[in-house]
């Protein structure tokens, strides 16, 4: 699903016009990468939680000279599915 058939489908489910379903889903996506910016994670009961996860630096190989090289310490969002979720998709 993309975010055009996620749109269309949040309108009939909520019985609201695509142009205000779409509003929301933007407006929902936003709150979401402020809060990870700020550092805070997303809870959503039943669905799951976004977060971010620190990586450290490692050491890597270069795949087409093989010569060594460090990997940056990075951060990455992550998503950690919930109980109601994990048990509706078995």
């Amino acid at each position: 699903m993309n975010k055009s058939e996620l749109v269309d489908k949040i309108a009939e489910k909520a019985d609201i016009s695509k142009t205000a379903a779409g509003r929301a889903l933007e407006a929902t996506i936003e709150s979401i990468t402020e809060s990870l910016k700020s550092g805070s994670p997303v809870v959503l009961v039943g669905f799951g939680t976004f977060l971010i996860r620190e990586r450290a630096k490692r050491p890597g190989r270069n795949p087409r000279t093989g010569e060594p090289l460090e990997i940056k310490a990075s951060k990455n969002v992550g998503f950690k599915a919930g109980k109601t979720l994990k048990e509706s998709v078995k």
